[in-house]
């Protein structure tokens, strides 16, 4: 497994032909607070070749779980990142997404992060981790650390095509305000 930096990019499906199904774990703990409630919540974005939202039924969250394709799943959502392991999943079919889909994008956002006076800084060891679903093999990994500490939404990573060829960037990008302005970065309606 490759422990990826901030703007770090590596080939998937190319050193890997046969890497058909994607899993992509997002982890967090929450620090100990005193006060309101955590809620933090996965979303992915299915991306034209522009970045921008091919629709807004190409948004997949908790709500909307299921891409129009049927080829992106979010696992559900897990409110408080209590336990070990993943605390949200999103599986990625590769063979089965819509061929205007050239990029997905994962993020992890505070619910209500504002009203309740929550950040990224308050949030221990946020990451991705990028999987082979079939086998179960760990490809990738990616730990923000401290790069968003007054952010309140936060893209992880983006798989994209390239020349035909499936790859992962760490990104790390951080966004105040919470998911309207990230809905709104992807051409989306918030």
């Amino acid at each position: 497994m490759i422990n990826l930096t901030k703007g770090q990019k590596i080939d998937l499906t190319k050193t890997n032909p046969s890497l058909k199904k994607i899993l992509a774990g997002l982890q967090w703990d929450q620090r100990t607070t005193d006060g309101e409630e955590w809620d933090l919540d996965g979303s992915i974005f299915l991306l034209n070749d522009e970045g921008k939202l091919i629709s807004d039924k190409h948004f997949v969250f908790y709500n909307e779980p299921v891409s129009p394709d049927g080829a992106v799943k979010h696992g559900g959502d897990n409110k408080n990142g209590a336990g070990e392991g993943d605390d949200e999943t999103v599986r990625i079919d590769l063979a089965s997404l819509d061929a205007a889909v050239k990029k997905i994008a994962i993020a992890i956002t505070i619910h209500d992060a504002a009203a309740r006076g929550q950040n990224f800084g308050q949030v221990k060891n946020p990451k991705i981790i990028v999987r082979n679903e079939e086998t179960g093999e760990e490809i990738a990994q990616f730990d923000l650390a401290e790069d968003a500490s007054t952010e309140t939404a936060v893209i992880m990573g983006e798989f994209y095509l390239h020349n035909g060829e499936w790859k992962f960037t760490a990104v790390g990008q951080g966004f105040a305000g919470g998911l309207q302005p990230l809905i709104q970065h992807y051409g989306g309606n918030a």
